[in-house]
């Protein structure tokens, strides 16, 4: 089995309490026809978020012109983010920089041509023969998905060596003349991060010793008409959220029978799954998750911890609450542990580990 060597969380530089974020953003909502500032504060508030970071400083977002100059804050965000993540996950494995065989890369929130990838192989040491998979368009799945997706890869290579690295700057994509509930809600949950996982071929696990958490399986399911339920509209002034108030509805629909049937095809029934590492996708969506799985009361504490400490980070939201578990449950238990997520699709990533 493919085996998590290192993972690393990192959150953008500058960091608000939520309060401050909506008082600032209502300000420039009202030229566009914000009602009623209250709408915002209690939207916001139901968010249950309580501090988020942004790529930039809060003024610098006035500043914005358009969506070129957004993206041009991406490309030089990103990149600085990416570095750190992959570096600290690399220290964290053991593993130098040239070991890398496999790069896979994933976000939502920027576009970059060439990739993201290219930018990282000089600043941080990776081989110009690194085999690059850049991910775009999976949103808030892209983290689980870009998990199974690099163990996919190495079980194909068992000697070889991968990163995964998602970076999300979601602060970049607001539309301060989009007065819609789903663009109000956006603008309250969503945070700014990157996260990297240095993941080993069984080979070279073995060879090197490492015992971390170990990738037993994984699957994903499309849910056929949600199409319209997350997403972006693409126009001229960038990235315009499609966020519908039917994803809880979604997730308590479809998602319990598809975690019970794929636990199920390896023996395994929701009760004995020690860890849970769940995207939080927002208050409702977490809640839909526990009432669909029947799970216990503190199953997704981390879960709902990492939303009101960093809001929903997108694809590296996941990754996050996955560095958090390694660092509080120490892997090499042989335990059950289950990583998902669910995103644009509509649509859902399970990642069966064996900590």
């Amino acid at each position: 089995m493919t085996v998590i060597c290192g993972v690393s969380a990192v959150l953008a530089d500058h960091r608000y309490p939520q309060a401050t974020l909506t008082a600032a953003l209502a300000a420039r909502l009202l030229p566009a026809g914000l009602p009623d500032p209250a709408l915002l504060h209690r939207l916001h508030e139901r968010t249950g978020v309580a501090h988020r970071c942004l790529a930039l400083p809060l003024p610098a977002y006035a500043e914005l012109a358009d969506f070129g100059a957004a993206n041009d804050a991406w490309i030089e965000v990103a990149g600085d983010l990416g570095q750190r993540a992959l570096t600290a996950a690399l220290v964290q494995s053991g593993l130098p920089a040239t070991a890398v065989d496999h790069l896979v890369t994933t976000t939502v929130t920027g576009v970059s041509a060439p990739s993201l990838d290219t930018h990282l192989i000089a600043s941080t040491g990776l081989r110009r023969d690194v085999r690059r998979l850049p991910l775009f368009g999976l949103g808030c799945v892209g983290g689980a998905a870009g998990l199974a997706r690099l163990a996919d890869l190495l079980r194909g290579d068992p000697d070889g060596v991968g990163v995964l690295l998602a970076v999300e700057l979601c602060s970049l994509t607001v539309q301060v003349d989009d007065v819609s509930v789903a663009n109000l809600v956006a603008t309250g949950l969503f945070g700014d991060g990157a996260a990297a996982v240095v993941m080993c071929g069984e080979r070279r696990a073995a060879e090197l010793g490492i015992a971390g958490p170990r990738v037993r399986a994984s699957t994903a399911a499309l849910y056929p008409g949600t199409e319209r339920a997350m997403g972006w509209d693409v126009g001229p002034s960038g990235l315009r959220v499609v966020l519908s108030a039917q994803v809880p509805a979604i997730v308590a629909e479809q998602l319990g029978p598809d975690v019970r049937g794929f636990l199920a095809q390896h023996g395994l029934s929701t009760r004995a799954i020690a860890h849970w590492i769940a995207h939080p996708g927002g208050p409702r969506v977490i809640d839909a998750v526990h009432t669909a799985l029947d799970l216990p009361p503190a199953a997704l504490a981390r879960t709902r911890r990492s939303l009101r400490d960093n809001g929903n980070l997108s694809s590296a939201s996941v990754l996050h609450i996955l560095a958090d578990t390694l660092e509080a449950e120490p892997a090499g238990t042989s335990e059950p542990a289950l990583l998902f997520a669910m995103g644009p699709g509509f649509c859902s990533e399970l990642v069966l580990l064996q900590w």
